[in-house]
């Protein structure tokens, strides 16, 4: 089992610079990214969500952009002991914006072109007010393919009705991704492995967050072992 409480709350108070508590309609926004695979992005953006849902009055959001994989889902759905079973889905659109496009677009047998935000479902975790997305990748046709947009319609709609989006993103050389919803985030962690210490990765990393208009709030320095993995404040 991960246990990264210790880190995570030092993690939290040391955002507390980067952005201002959340007001009543306008949550906060945190993504999480690593500049190549296997940095453990998703397993940092996971506690982190599932510590802040116990310091936020309303809804935390862990939104995966890793579409077509689900990683988040399956994670959560494997250990229902540890973070409480998923209970039904709803639609993840407050109000029908998305952050990706399917293309082609289906019609329906009505007529009616089937929406981006139909693809999209959250299903609330256990008892907690913790919510995590999951893409309908089994409705989609073979021919389409999925896209992430570079509009903060969604990310607008949804800081209305939760005090916390957590993003996860995938690493920045499997998918631009993270880049297209970066500039959206009130706040970018970057992650990185503790045991490889690729100093050059995470320059370029920054680089391109900077490039893309984002604000970087720090490093990350991930290591799930025995030892607790540390946290190094980078303020940009």
């Amino acid at each position: 089992m991960v246990d990264l409480k210790a880190e995570m709350a030092q993690l939290w108070a040391s955002l507390g610079g980067a952005w201002s508590p959340p007001s009543p309609g306008h949550g906060r926004m945190i993504q999480f990214i690593g500049g190549r695979r296997g940095e453990g992005t998703s397993t940092v953006a996971r506690e982190f969500a599932r510590y802040a849902v116990e310091r936020v009055r309303r809804a935390v959001w862990l939104v995966d952009l890793d579409l077509l994989n689900n990683a988040q889902h399956a994670a959560l759905a494997a250990d229902p002991a540890r973070f409480g079973a998923l209970g039904r889905p709803a639609a993840a659109s407050p109000d029908g914006s998305a952050f990706f496009t399917v293309q082609p677009a289906v019609r329906g047998q009505d007529g009616r072109t089937w929406p981006d935000a139909g693809y999209l479902v959250a299903h609330p975790v256990g008892h907690t007010r913790l919510w995590a997305t999951r893409f309908r990748r089994e409705s989609m046709r073979p021919d389409q393919t999925v896209h992430i947009l570079g509009s903060g319609a969604y990310w607008g709609a949804l800081r209305r009705y939760a005090d916390l989006i957590v993003v996860d993103a995938p690493s920045l050389d499997r998918s631009p991704a993270g880049l297209a919803v970066a500039p959206f985030a009130d706040v970018n962690v970057m992650v990185m492995s503790a045991d490889t210490g690729d100093v050059r990765a995470s320059s370029q990393l920054k680089e391109a967050l900077t490039a893309a208009g984002a604000r970087c709030g720090g490093i990350f320095f991930n290591r799930v072992t025995v030892e607790p993995p540390k946290f190094l404040k980078a303020r940009s």
